[in-house]
């Protein structure tokens, strides 16, 4: 066969693009230095550079899906059409419950806390759930405070406490905390001291220096020795009954603590979410605090959501509390276990829900899924999940950090833009709540204008 002869074959090679920094909004790390490799034709990404594997999961898990813009009551149907039945069912409710906002940008959160303030209703995040008890307990003794920046480049002491970030938040030793180098710890992991804090011997563990396993429900305890040990006081020798660790090995790890330059306890749900809850995280902070007196010491909780501290800082700003906020009344009142969503549901009292970015389907209480089911919901939301399949209107919604730009909040309060690796052909959070605020203001107005309230 001649040259001539020989047949051809048309390029196959897929278009691609990189978008350079984007920001991973899987856990509360918000790493925002990845590299992302996306396949133009078919709307995915096929790399993610530096992303841990929690961040790839989540990017490459992520693509079109072949579904409506909306459902209503089952049946397909447009924007317009959903955003109309999301007003009216709003406005005809006399406790609606706006809930979940932990996986949208603070853009939507916004708009969500407008609309609820407009109703009349009740809003609430993941927070409650989580970190609610850390968020009473900021309001109860304060919060000794920096960035992760600064935990990178100078904490040469920490503790990890009721967590375990090599499985949940698998980048913050290597990025933050345990291993980087930082300007003051040129050696990195050579530099630092960790000890950690928890119930079982976790993954995490292994890399520190020190394991304190604790007898469960008894962090409160150990948290109080502590702080007697930082004040120059003996606890009751009944503390290692109780916890399970001994004074001697308390005393070791205070004369740590107070001959570190800079030191930070990074606390999880083991804290939050055990018996004490808030008081726990109140003693934790109040550690952070007396400890001060002989050098610097922080205290900051590892956040899970990849915006739930940006839900915790717009609903804040907004009303001056950071979740369960109830508006009925016209002006903000909190009082977690009455106004947040999961025991509203499970009494029975919520009668119409607007759930942005959350499934509480999934991981609510029995009852509180009960009258979930039973009432008007409205949902926002990417996927079809259990919550959308219940819900009267589901809106199918572009995927932050992803197909959507906006902003989002680090785990220590540091604000983070959004570089999206490709569109979506559906609207986002963000335009789906504007349009339900347009409409329920546009009717409010035509009540009023009708002689109504």
């Amino acid at each position: 066969m001649s040259v001539a002869e020989v047949p051809t074959q048309e390029s196959t090679a897929p278009e691609l693009k990189v978008v350079q920094d984007a920001t991973c909004t899987f856990c509360g790390c918000v790493c925002d230095d990845i590299d992302l490799t996306v396949d133009v034709d078919e709307k995915r990404i096929t790399q993610a550079k530096r992303a841990c594997v929690l961040g790839k999961a989540w990017f490459f898990n992520h693509h079109i899906e072949e579904r409506p813009e909306a459902l209503v009551d089952g049946q397909p149907a447009s924007y317009e059409e959903a955003i109309e039945r999301a007003a009216e069912i709003l406005l005809a409710a006399d406790y609606p419950v706006t809930y979940g906002l932990s996986d949208t940008t603070s853009e939507a959160q916004r708009v969500a806390v407008a609309i609820t303030d407009w109703i009349g209703g009740t809003v609430d995040t993941t927070t409650s759930v989580c970190h609610g008890p850390s968020g009473m307990a900021f309001q109860g003794v304060g919060e000794v405070t920096c960035s992760l920046g600064e935990i990178k480049n100078r904490a040469d002491c920490l503790i990890f406490w009721g967590g375990n970030p090599a499985e949940s938040h698998p980048r913050h030793f290597t990025k933050y905390s345990l291993m980087p180098k930082g300007e003051f710890l040129p050696r990195g992991r050579k530099d630092r001291y960790a000890a950690l804090v928890d119930v079982r011997k976790t993954k995490s563990a292994k890399a520190a220096d020190l394991f304190l396993q604790l007898k469960p429900r008894s962090d409160f305890e150990l948290a109080w020795a502590l702080r007697s040990l930082a004040k120059g006081i003996d606890p009751d020798p009944s503390v290692e009954e109780k916890t399970g660790i001994s004074l001697e090995t308390l005393r070791e790890l205070m004369d740590r603590m107070k001959s570190a330059k800079f030191g930070a306890i990074l606390f999880g749900m083991g804290v939050t979410m055990t018996r004490g809850k808030h008081m726990n995280s109140e003693a934790v902070l109040a550690l952070a605090r007396d400890m001060n007196r002989h050098t610097r010491w922080v205290a900051k909780p590892m956040r899970g959501h990849g915006n739930v501290t940006g839900a915790d800082n717009v609903v804040s700003w907004s009303t001056g509390y950071p979740f369960g906020v109830n508006l009925g009344r016209g002006y903000p009142r909190f009082n977690p276990g009455e106004f947040t969503t999961s025991d509203l549901l499970a009494r029975g009292e919520a009668d119409a829900a607007m759930i942005v970015a959350s499934d509480p389907m999934s991981n609510f209480s029995q009852p509180a899924r009960d009258h979930l089911r039973s009432i008007p919901v409205i949902v926002l939301d990417p996927k079809l999940s259990e919550t959308a399949k219940v819900a009267a209107v589901a809106f199918t919604t572009a995927t932050y950090g992803i197909n959507v730009p906006g902003t989002v909040y680090r785990m220590d309060d540091v604000p983070i833009p959004l570089r999206p690796a490709f569109e979506s052909p559906f609207l986002s959070d963000y335009d789906v709540l504007k349009g339900i605020e347009r409409r329920v203001r546009e009717k409010q107005l035509a009540s009023v204008d009708a002689g109504g309230t």
